[in-house]
């Protein structure tokens, strides 16, 4: 029953190389005790190991296949680290099944076998022993003299272990690979007893296959492999991922040379050797290269394939709409006069009859101007004249926001489109419409184009089609611009409100928030009466001090003072993941203060998910039904099967161990996962050290987030800085320029 994995030295060595002292070449074997930290990618992991001597050490480097409990045989060398002392630094490691009881029992408590947690783990080898994986393995039956395990129960059991012992040896090759049980827990599930065969034929294939599968684990795997580096498979898949990344800073198409500059860089190679890899790429279907220079980039367009087809599907059924004669579905059926009209600004009544008289229309402005009036307004005269209206948001917290205002039911596009986890694809498309006269679509600035296609796709062509949203915000952490690109594009009708009502009310949320988008430096003078303020700037520039103080506010002096729960009602928005003062440090310290332990707990990696703790989805996940950006709470956590329940808007989600990395703690979030939400309370830390995501708009998106309370925390200097940037990053998309002139699509991508 014996067991092994190879793992070889990878290129990335721990951030803290530069200052160790390398004592020499060794050895060492002994029982993986505790993961310490592991990556989310499997390159780094910092392991304790108990020596057969009896010493307990610490290995770093890539151990992204052992699992707690097992025996490690390690080669690697000495280190000596400035501030974490002598550490063995793995060059190569093999690891087996335990022999002895002590490792039994952390193996099986590891989760490595469904059904078997840490309790159920000790009985087990309490009454077993070292036999404990000899009698799962062929004498399962003696299970039932476990007190309280059923046939039931040991069924699973034996189906379980069954089940793992099927996948071994695909297992143990994933692993010897260098991939982490997570990995390889979804390689198998993709691609089941072909998975070995899959991964040799094109390792690269994991990057589109297999989520959480980066190029760069790939690249890994594909030098275990014996795949050259000049390979024309590795360069196609390198430029395909370099297209991916730069997705992720929201282009939907790049410009070739610069494509090519970056993939080189990334792939350490030349350029001619790239233009091959493009060449492979395009073959491939995976790219597409534009017929001729676009304008706007000056240079040829590359795109991904999916993105590509969405930008293009959603500018012609664009055009589709814009090419219909104006409608007649409202017209003469209504008169747009009455007590309710005379209570609308001019630019107000302007948007009201402007739904009513195009097939599509936009409605922009920044908080305070009447945007939600304006809405409830449409939906009600819309209703009158007995047609279907829908409502729909990107995100849970908007759709229930815009139904709460309105009075009818609102939902995320993504469950208004429902999710078939059969066919993998929207229940609602263009073979099987929504049934609506009006569809209005609240917080577009959040709408990437991939989910703008899907949404246009469903909707019939002699409906109304209104896009709300504030154009001044961040643009969607999906790729797209495209509120920006519509607008832009001049095709269709736009009215931006611009005068404020929540600010006679005497809201300085809003005043400064105008203020600031309008370049000029918000008031940041107290107000007396306190307690009556929504409005609080506090000068200070030092990250620890700033993230003591942030805990102290939010579990001592904003319940005391305000009345506010710290866990329902506050929400800590920063500009960036990293720092003292980023969202990881932000929500370890905060976890601590306002959800401290003893609780029961599942760890993953560096992050710990304790009872009670507030979380954020962090990817798409449709068979679950919940998606990225949503706000959860765990409401219990399963030891034994180390299952977490996540308690969302939409209801429980359950969560297997392996899921886990589709989770992080929520007490902090960073502002681009904020859009589309609002909180009774916001404290934003605004400091020199986040200089490089300190911008106009995202200064500004925090700060509207906030309903009914607002704290500030960080320097002037760094507020400056934000006010002075007003230069958006540049996302490089095609939509606008499709939809101004329609010709220039088939004309850059035409056969």
């Amino acid at each position: 029953m014996q067991q092994e994995l190879t793992i070889e030295e990878g290129k990335s060595l721990h951030r803290g190389d530069q200052a160790t002292t390398t004592l020499g070449r060794d050895k060492v074997r002994g029982e993986a005790l505790r993961i310490v930290f592991a990556s989310d990618d499997g390159e780094y992991t910092v392991l304790r190991l108990l020596e057969d001597g009896g010493r307990e050490i610490t290995l770093v480097g890539a151990l992204g296949g052992v699992l707690e409990g097992q025996d490690v045989e390690a080669v690697g060398r000495w280190e000596k680290h400035k501030d974490h002392g002598l550490q063995f630094r793995v060059v190569s490691c093999r690891a087996i099944l335990p022999h002895s009881e002590t490792g039994v029992r952390r193996y099986l408590a590891s989760g490595v076998i469904p059904g078997i947690g840490p309790k159920l783990a000790e009985r087990i080898v309490d009454r077993f022993g070292t036999e404990t994986l000899d009698i799962l393995e062929n004498r399962s039956v003696r299970l039932r003299e476990i007190p309280g395990l059923g046939m039931k129960r040991v069924g699973q059991i034996r189906q379980a272990w069954q089940k793992h012992r099927d996948q071994r040896d695909t297992f143990i090759f994933l692993q010897g690979l260098g991939l982490g049980p997570g990995a390889c827990n979804r390689i198998l599930a993709r691609y089941g007893r072909s998975a070995i065969e899959m991964v040799k034929s094109n390792p690269y294939r994991l990057c589109g296959d297999v989520w959480g599968v980066g190029f760069l684990t790939a690249d890994r795997v594909a030098a275990n492999l014996g795949i050259e580096k000049d390979s024309p498979i590795r360069l196609a898949a390198g430029l395909a991922y370099t297209l991916q990344k730069l997705a992720e800073d929201g282009h939907t198409c790049y410009p070739k040379g610069r494509l090519i500059e970056k993939a080189a860089e990334l792939l350490q190679a030349e350029a001619p050797a790239v233009e091959t890899g493009l060449r492979r790429a395009t073959l491939d279907g995976a790219v597409l290269v534009s017929r001729q220079p676009a304008p706007e980039l000056d240079d040829l367009a590359v795109c991904e394939r999916h993105l590509f087809q969405a930008e293009s599907a959603v500018a012609e059924i664009l055009a589709k709409f814009l090419a219909l004669p104006e409608p007649a579905l409202f017209r003469g059926k209504l008169e747009l006069r009455g007590p309710d009209m005379e209570l609308l600004n001019d630019l107000q009544k302007q948007a009201v009859r402007q739904v009513f008289s195009s097939r599509l229309s936009i409605i922009t402005g920044g908080p305070g101007v009447g945007k939600t009036t304006v809405v409830g307004h449409i939906v009600r005269l819309a209703r009158q004249l007995r047609r279907k209206v829908r409502l729909a948001a990107p995100t849970g917290r908007a759709a229930k926001r815009l139904g709460e205002s309105c009075r009818i039911e609102a939902k995320t596009i993504h469950r208004m489109l429902r999710w078939d986890p059969q066919k993998r694809e929207f229940s609602y498309n263009a073979d099987r419409p929504l049934n609506c006269d009006l569809l209005i679509v609240d917080e577009v600035s959040m709408l990437d184009i991939e989910l703008m296609r899907s949404l246009l796709a469903a909707l019939p062509l002699d409906s109304h089609l209104l896009f709300v949203g504030d154009r001044d915000q961040l643009p969607s952490v999906g790729p797209g611009s495209v509120l920006h690109d519509l607008i832009v594009s001049r095709r269709i009708p736009v009215t931006h409100l611009t005068e404020i009502y929540r600010q006679e009310e005497g809201s300085r949320i809003v005043f400064n928030a105008h203020a600031l988008n309008h370049g000029r430096f918000p008031d940041l003078s107290p107000r007396e009466p306190e307690t009556t303020a929504d409005f609080y700037w506090i000068e200070q520039n030092d990250p620890d001090r700033v993230s003591e103080m942030i805990g102290a506010m939010i579990a001592e002096r904003i319940p005391a003072k305000f009345n506010f729960d710290p866990m329902s009602d506050v929400q800590v928005l920063a500009p960036m993941n990293k720092g003292g003062c980023g969202t990881i440090a932000l929500n370890q310290k905060l976890q601590a203060v306002l959800n401290p332990g003893p609780k029961p707990e599942l760890s993953f990696g560096d992050r710990r998910f304790r009872l009670g703790d507030r979380v954020m989805q962090i990817v798409n996940n449709y068979d679950k039904g919940v998606f990225n950006g949503e706000l959860g709470q765990i409401v219990e956590v399963e030891l034994e099967n180390s299952r977490l329940l996540v308690a969302f808007d939409v209801g429980n989600v359950e969560y297997e161990k392996i899921d886990l990395d589709q989770l992080k703690l929520a007490y902090a979030v960073t502002v681009h996962k904020s859009q589309g939400s609002e909180f009774p309370v916001v404290i934003m830390p605004l400091l020199t050290q986040h200089y490089i995501m300190l911008q106009r708009n995202l200064v500004y998106t925090g700060m509207t987030r906030a309903r009914r309370l607002l704290i500030m925390i960080g320097s002037r200097k760094a507020l400056g800085i934000a006010i002075r940037n007003d230069r958006p990053a540049l996302r490089h998309t095609r939509l606008g320029a499709w939809l101004a002139e329609p010709a220039r699509l088939q004309a850059e991508f035409a056969p």
